[in-house]
């Protein structure tokens, strides 16, 4: 299948849903971020023990705590789907709109989203995606950082995030928005396996099926 070049293309939603299976992609403003197809053990397991215990705290509340890979369309207007040209893949995610939440996608801001960084994407998620989540209107964002294990958090106040809180990855911690979800670190961090690196997740400029 014949693929637009990247420069100078805006794409969109319905363009990267032909994109080959075997290659995760984001979107932001049009411009494709490629993502490594196979995260690092430590990665996975420090995002699927995170997101375990944020589920079981939200069981029988109409909240819904989701892991990737789910597509979260972050569309400027009341533009369809295919035309969204923001698509990502949080790590973990939150929502309480269950009207946000299709069988294809998400879509609208989440209430929480949950990076887990790597060397390779620390940067691209301190800057681009927490502009992007502070315009979309995600109420709070988490940043955890495996190697040196803290979390910078963003807290949406009047439209925008203030100063990060950076904290360590030590005994509890609850989000502002859903002080009843309570992460208790160490029972994580003592399920991870000892010598793994973190996740690497490379955005690049680069064309879809060119990888």
């Amino acid at each position: 299948m014949a693929l637009p070049k990247a420069d100078g293309h805006r794409f969109t939603y319905a363009d990267y849903l032909q994109w080959p299976e075997d290659e995760r992609w984001e979107l932001i403003n049009g411009k494709p971020y490629a993502m490594a197809p196979a995260p690092t053990i430590s990665h996975q397991a420090l995002a699927g023990q995170l997101f375990r215990q944020i589920d079981e705290a939200l069981d029988g509340t109409p909240c819904s705590a989701l892991i990737a890979p789910v597509d979260v369309l972050l569309p400027a207007s009341d533009e369809a789907d295919e035309q969204a040209a923001t698509v990502v893949q949080p790590d973990i995610l939150v929502v309480c709109d269950p009207e946000k939440i299709t069988e294809r996608n998400v879509r609208g801001a989440p209430d929480w989203i949950i990076e887990v960084l790597s060397p390779a994407t620390a940067r691209h998620d301190h800057l681009t995606k927490r502009a992007l989540y502070e315009r979309a209107g995600v109420r709070e964002y988490w940043l955890v950082h495996p190697v040196d294990r803290v979390v910078t958090v963003y807290t949406l106040k009047g439209g925008l995030y203030g100063g990060p809180e950076i904290a360590d990855m030590a005994g509890e911690r609850a989000p502002t928005i859903f002080p009843e979800i309570v992460i208790r670190w160490q029972a994580i961090l003592e399920k991870l396996p000892d010598g793994a690196a973190p996740g690497v997740e490379t955005p690049v400029n680069s064309e879809p099926g060119s990888l």
